[in-house]
C-alpha cells in the first residue's frame, strides 16, 4: 500500500515523459500524502482536450455519496481484486475514470531493522513513476467540484522487492506501476482490455534505498517553565540525537523536590539516574 510519495511537478518532467503540463494556476506540493493535491492525468474525452489532460485532485478518492473530504482518508488506495465490488470505487471502474498518476518517488514502511524505517521507490532508469488510478468528481456542501483520485495496488507477496515492505504479518501490497509505452492504452482502452496492465512491476527496474523521515523536535516539558530541570541540557542533547530517540529518550523528568511515585519506602532513595 502507499500512502505518501513525491509527485512529478515539473513541467518538462511532465510533457517529456506523460505528454501533458499541468495547471499553472496550482502549485502542488513536492511532497503529497492523503488528502494533498497532486498531478493526474486523464483522457482526452473526460475533459474535453485535444490530448490527455493534467488535473490536480485529492489523493484518496471520494465517491459522489461521501459525506465529508476526510472519507478520501479510507480510499487512497484501491485493491484491484475488489474495484468492481466496493462501492467506493465501482462507478469510477464502470465508467472507465482511469488516470495515470506521475511520481518521482513511492514510500513504503521497511521494518528489516525492526522498526519502521521508510524507503524510497524509483524507477532504475532515472525516469518517473506512471501509477494506474481511478478518479472522480465530488462536490461539497456548496457545490464546487473537487477532484479526487486513487492509486490500484496488486498483492506482492512474490515480489522481490515489495514483499520487504510493510510489517512482517501484513500482505504484501504494490501500486499499479505502468511501462511508460502504456500510459495511453490505459487511459483509452476498454475495461476489459485494462485487466492486463493489473500486474506487478519487474523487480529488477525499479531501486529503493532508506529515506528516513527527519526528526520533529520534541517539545520541552510544560513544567520546565516554572521549575528548571537539573538534567534539560543532557534533555535537549538527547532530543535531536538520532540514536537516543531511538532508545526513547524521555521527555519529562520528576519536578525537583516532588515525591517520586512510588508504593517502595522512601529511605529507598532513586534507583537510577539513566536518562534512558
Amino acid at each position: 500500500m502507499c500512502s505518501n510519495y513525491k509527485p512529478v511537478t515539473l513541467q518538462d518532467r511532465l510533457l517529456a515523459h506523460f505528454g501533458v503540463v499541468r495547471p499553472d494556476e496550482v502549485e502542488p506540493p513536492e511532497f503529497t500524502a492523503v488528502g494533498m493535491q497532486a498531478p493526474f492525468i486523464v483522457r482526452a474525452s473526460h475533459r474535453e482536450q485535444l490530448a490527455k489532460a493534467c488535473l490536480i485532485g485529492l489523493f484518496g478518492l471520494l465517491p459522489e455519496w461521501a459525506e465529508n473530504l476526510a472519507f478520501g482518508r479510507k480510499t487512497y488506495n484501491c485493491r484491484s481484486e475488489t474495484k468492481t465490488s466496493k462501492p467506493s470505487f465501482r462507478k469510477a471502474w464502470q465508467t472507465e475514470h482511469r488516470c495515470v498518476i506521475p511520481a518521482e518517488l513511492l514510500y513504503e514502511p521497511c521494518y528489516e531493522s525492526g522498526d519502521p524505517v521508510r524507503w524510497a521507490i524509483k524507477r532504475l532508469d532515472g525516469g518517473p513513476i506512471g501509477v494506474a488510478g481511478l478518479w472522480g468528481v465530488w462536490h461539497d456542501a456548496k457545490g464546487q467540484e473537487i477532484l479526487s483520485f486513487t492509486m490500484l495496488t496488486v498483492n506482492a507477496d512474490d515480489h522481490a522487492l515489495y514483499r520487504r515492505f510493510h510489517a512482517p504479518q501484513d500482505e504484501k501490497r504494490m501500486p499499479v506501476i505502468l511501462h511508460e509505452r502504456d500510459y495511453d492504452d490505459w487511459l483509452h482502452c476498454s475495461n476489459e482490455e485494462a485487466e492486463k496492465y493489473l500486474v506487478q512491476y519487474p523487480a529488477e527496474l525499479l531501486h529503493a534505498y532508506p529515506e528516513p523521515l527527519p526528526w520533529k523536535d520534541l517539545p520541552e516539558p510544560k513544567a520546565w517553565a516554572s521549575a528548571p530541570d537539573m538534567f534539560a541540557d543532557e534533555w535537549r542533547e538527547a532530543s535531536t540525537n538520532p540514536k537516543a530517540r531511538m532508545l526513547k529518550a524521555r521527555q519529562a523528568r520528576s519536578r525537583p523536590g516532588a515525591a517520586p511515585k512510588t508504593d517502595k519506602p522512601a529511605d529507598e532513595g532513586p534507583q537510577s539516574g539513566d536518562l534512558f
